[in-house]
């Protein structure tokens, strides 16, 4: 088949699932799917950005995805005036106490290769930043605890947190990069996974920051509330002449917003990934993948090139994130997982096709579709193929409370029937 007809082919298919959601569930569920579906393929697409166009084995989605979670926190939560008061100037001071001890470290290292004048910069900045921190953060998280016990943000448009997030991940990526990138790949992979680790316990012990594990409820949205939508009497009287009733329509209207606004930022993204990818930079970048040792022999700078692309696809990942968390209206540091933020993405890329911008979000949207609606449909299936079982048999009483696990069932045999029959996946890189 044609790679084009393919193309339009795959994507309908998944029109139709969502469509048949929509039909035989209901419609508000059928729209959230295409709203988390639009952020989990701009996700493949920041992973596919670094992997499938530059070879960069990237396990650290996760952390770059909850840089983008707390911008959210950082940009638009209306600051606590009690605990800036309390103590915010001085937590920041530590911060810039931190930083520059770091950057000090790296300085003096580099000139004098002296490790003992390391250990002693290091140890005294440390117990600089603990003078300055530690009753700071004690006096900011005192305040009010129960409700709020962090600074809180800048208060500005929830919107402008989406690119915040993306510089926010690519600020790390940077750092990490850095660090990282001159690595094997298999030890690059490592240092990701360990550094994403390492951001989410931040998140989750630094409450004077974001809460912490108390979470942060109720964050600004880009959207009217369903409740306001419903006593206002000119969308009332709309949503008459569309034959909804208010509560259907707000939960529409608001879901389509979404959707609308998700779908923007995912075909700019498209489009500039596309400009990249066709771009002498995309063929520079896809020779030093094929090829590290020839593109070194005619002169690039492969780490460089390297780490551009590691910050620019980590950068969408925070973006991506940004969006998560406004769609959910909720921080929640304990929810990121390995598993949702890292093992599903990257099987979204395999699957959509490594390598191709339309494949990582064919990738994004059926993934999602299938993860979603396994957890949904895969007991009632599961009740059906062992109605056939005696009750009280070993078996079906083994398979009923086994269902739970559908979910990674499901992604093992979709993942290993796309490796078997269309191996560089469903849209191959051309």
């Amino acid at each position: 088949m044609n790679q084009t007809v393919k193309t339009y082919a795959l994507f309908a298919l998944v029109g139709v699932l969502i469509l048949m959601t929509g039909l035989f569930q209901s419609w508000d569920y059928a729209l959230k799917l295409v709203a988390m579906g639009l952020v989990s393929a701009i996700m493949a697409l920041g992973v596919n950005l670094q992997w499938g166009i530059a070879g960069l084995f990237n396990v650290g989605v996760m952390g770059f995805v909850a840089l983008g979670g707390m911008a959210v926190v950082l940009t638009s939560v209306q600051p606590v005036p009690e605990a800036w008061s309390a103590g915010g100037v001085r937590a920041l001071l530590a911060l810039v106490i931190g930083a520059v001890v770091v950057a000090a470290s790296v300085v003096v290292y580099k000139r004098t290769r002296s490790a003992l004048m390391l250990v002693a910069l290091l140890v005294a900045g440390f117990v600089l930043y603990r003078w300055v921190r530690d009753d700071a953060v004690n006096a900011i998280e005192a305040v009010n605890p129960a409700a709020t016990g962090y600074l809180g943000g800048l208060g500005l448009p929830v919107v402008l947190a989406w690119p915040v997030g993306g510089l926010l991940a690519a600020g790390a990526a940077w750092i990490i990069g850095k660090t990282a990138l001159g690595l094997r790949s298999d030890y690059l992979a490592i240092a990701t996974l360990g550094i994403s680790e390492i951001i989410i316990a931040v998140m989750k012990n630094e409450e004077w920051l974001t809460r912490g594990v108390k979470n942060v409820n109720g964050l600004p949205r880009p959207m009217p509330y369903e409740i306001d939508l419903q006593s206002d009497p000119a969308f009332i009287d709309r949503a008459a002449n569309w034959g909804l009733d208010p509560t259907s329509a707000s939960t529409l209207y608001v879901k389509l917003g979404y959707v609308g606004m998700f779908a923007v930022v995912l075909v700019i993204l498209l489009v500039l990934a596309q400009l990249a990818l066709n771009s002498p930079w995309g063929r520079m970048m896809r020779a030093i993948r094929d090829n590290e040792t020839s593109a070194r022999a005619m002169g690039k700078d492969v780490t460089f090139r390297h780490l551009q692309v590691f910050i620019l696809g980590s950068a969408i990942c925070g973006i991506a994130g940004a969006m998560m968390t406004t769609l959910d209206g909720l921080l929640q540091p304990t929810a990121y997982q390995p598993l949702r933020y890292t093992f599903l993405i990257w099987v979204m890329v395999i699957v959509g096709g490594s390598g191709n911008n339309f494949g990582a979000i064919l990738g994004g949207m059926l993934i999602w579709f299938l993860w979603i609606q396994v957890e949904t449909v895969g007991p009632e299936l599961m009740v059906w193929a062992t109605s056939a079982l005696p009750d009280g048999s070993a078996l079906k009483m083994h398979l009923l409370e086994s269902v739970q696990h559908m979910r990674l069932l499901t992604m093992g045999v979709i993942l290993l029937l796309v490796l078997r029959f269309s191996p560089r996946g469903l849209l191959p890189e051309r």
